[in-house]
């Protein structure tokens, strides 16, 4: 057992309450999850409870200020599942393919250019991304498919989609810059041509920081509240069709915590944990695919 020394000189003592610093800071963190955690089971739970799992979950009307009150959160979580699905597969290739541009293949002058916008984009707050597309894309929708209303699970989805670029951008073009040149250099020796080398060397040799960006971009887009609430319609409605006027989890939640009170604002609670443990869910099955792939490359 090693034995414990008080620090003698300056620069001991300094590292050593820059190491206690550190330690509370993580012990914070740690909290502030735990924490929150049991707020949201305690919240959530008695709702769930008094109306009853299945029917909660499975059921698929909402009319929280009926004479008689239905609280099912089917249409909430399958227009959640779709959106964020239907934005990660417009925003994760086209955020990988600019990633790759910026990172291999751009100019210094238009890497500037793209990335300055990226980050102008990454910036711009979530009610101007839904005011654009209450006033553009809203609009667009309905004039382009003969809709009465654009307001819809498309609008949504290509809002969502715009969102999550800058994450996945940002994250990922690091990711491919911290790519060893010796792994290209080698590549292109043996006579592959550039895009070969990058599709094949450089994206698998980055992707656990590109699964990170992923993830990262998922998580805004499953959390997004405002701009969602001001371009899908904010009606209960079942996701049958990208034309849907539909409710998100969080659009639930945000519309009508204001006035809700009793049964009705415990049911909120209950959808935030809902929320919260499919956002959980999401990033423990992305440390495991992480780690996974880590082992796999030692």
């Amino acid at each position: 057992m090693k034995k414990f020394e008080l620090p003698r000189t300056p620069a001991q003592w300094l590292e050593a309450i820059m190491n206690a610093i550190f330690f509370l800071c993580g012990i914070l963190a740690v909290g502030c999850v735990a924490v929150i955690t049991v707020y949201m089971f305690l919240s959530g739970l008695p709702a769930i409870g008094k109306i009853g799992p299945l029917k909660f979950l499975f059921g698929t009307e909402w009319a929280s200020t009926a004479a008689e009150p239905k609280y099912g959160i089917l249409p909430f979580v399958l227009s959640s599942i779709y959106g964020t699905l239907g934005a990660s597969l417009i925003g994760v290739p086209v955020g990988l393919l600019t990633a790759v541009f910026l990172s291999k293949a751009a100019a210094p002058g238009v890497r500037n250019v793209v990335v300055t916008a990226v980050e102008l984009l990454s910036g711009i707050p979530s009610v101007v991304f839904g005011l654009l597309g209450m006033q553009v894309l809203v609009p667009a929708v309905a004039k382009a498919f003969g809709k009465a209303s654009g307001a819809c699970l498309l609008s949504a989805i290509v809002v969502l989609s715009i969102m999550i670029l800058p994450s996945i951008v940002s994250v990922s073009v690091t990711a491919l810059n911290a790519v060893p040149p010796e792994y290209e250099q080698g590549s292109l020796a043996l006579g592959a041509t550039d895009t070969e080398t990058w599709f094949k060397i450089s994206i698998p040799a980055a992707k656990s920081g590109i699964a990170a960006g992923i993830v990262l971009g998922i998580g805004r887009a499953i959390g997004e509240a405002m701009a969602v609430m001001m371009v899908a319609g904010n009606s209960p409605n079942m996701p049958d069709s990208l034309f849907r006027s539909v409710t998100f989890l969080t659009t639930a939640i945000a519309k009508e915590m204001s006035y809700a009170s009793g049964l009705q604002k415990q049911a909120l609670f209950s959808i935030a944990l809902v929320l919260f443990v499919f956002i959980m869910a999401i990033n423990v099955l992305l440390n495991a695919v992480l780690k996974g792939g880590n082992k796999d490359e030692t």
